[in-house]
Formats: structure tokens, sequence, C-alpha cells
């Protein structure tokens, strides 16, 4: 489900948004792409060398603006660190309770549907991942 994107389609989404696509922002929504969820922490260490007169605070508006603008999507886990993905079709969230690791899993938007007319789908699963389990038997 993770999809690839290129520098320039990353750029062409800002673009389409009306926001400055400026070296920093590419920068965030590169390290976001290739991590497929991550947060805002995470996502400075990553960039800070390559911008350094760049702050944590910096990343927070950044992140926080392209989520206003629907670039970016949300992902609340059960501790205290939102994690952040760039925005695609609909899909749920394994949340693993052990390592705290976010997987995509795919869902069907016919089936909820039925249940009338939606803006938006948020669906978290809970549960100990695949290696979690692994290591605890």
């Amino acid at each position: 489900m993770c999809e690839k994107l290129s520098g320039e389609s990353l750029l062409n989404l800002l673009k389409k948004k009306k926001m400055k696509a400026t070296p920093q922002r590419l920068a965030m929504l590169k390290v976001i792409a290739k991590a497929g969820h991550i947060c805002v922490d995470d996502i400075y260490l990553k960039i800070k060398n390559d911008f350094p007169s760049l702050s944590l605070a910096t990343v927070y508006k950044n992140v926080n603006s392209m989520k206003e603008a629907e670039i970016l999507y949300e992902i609340h886990t059960q501790d205290s660190k939102s994690m952040f993905e760039i925005k695609k079709q609909a899909h749920a969230h394994f949340v693993c309770q052990v390592c705290g690791n976010v997987e995509d899993r795919e869902i069907n938007e016919d089936d909820f549907r039925k249940y009338g007319k939606f803006n938006q789908i948020d669906v978290y699963i809970y549960g100990i991942c695949e290696k979690c389990s692994k290591e605890q038997i």
C-alpha cells in the first residue's frame, strides 16, 4: 500500500494545494514518504543537518500547515506522539502496542457506504505486530 512518491510528485502536491515548495518542506515530505509514518521529532532529526538554521518549532509549524492543507494525515497513537503520513486513499492503521510501529492495512471504502455518506474514514487496530508476537514466544 506504500506509494512511492518522487521529488517531482511531492513538488506537484505542494503546488496543487497552493503551498510554497520550499527546500525544507520538500525535504520533510521526502522523509515522510520514505518512512511511511513518522513523528515530528524524527522528521527534524533526519533533516536538521541539511538545514542547520531549521528549528524544531519550524518543523512543527510546517507539518501542521501541511496537515491543514490536507497533504498530511495525523495518526493518533496510544503514546503522546502523533505520527504523520502523506494523505492517500482510505486505509486502516495497525498500531503495535508493544513497539509502537504503525502499519497500513487495506480496507474497502464500499463496506462503509451502507452506513450513509461519509467524509473521512478513521480505522485504528491496536494489537501486537507479527515481529513482537514472534519475540514473545
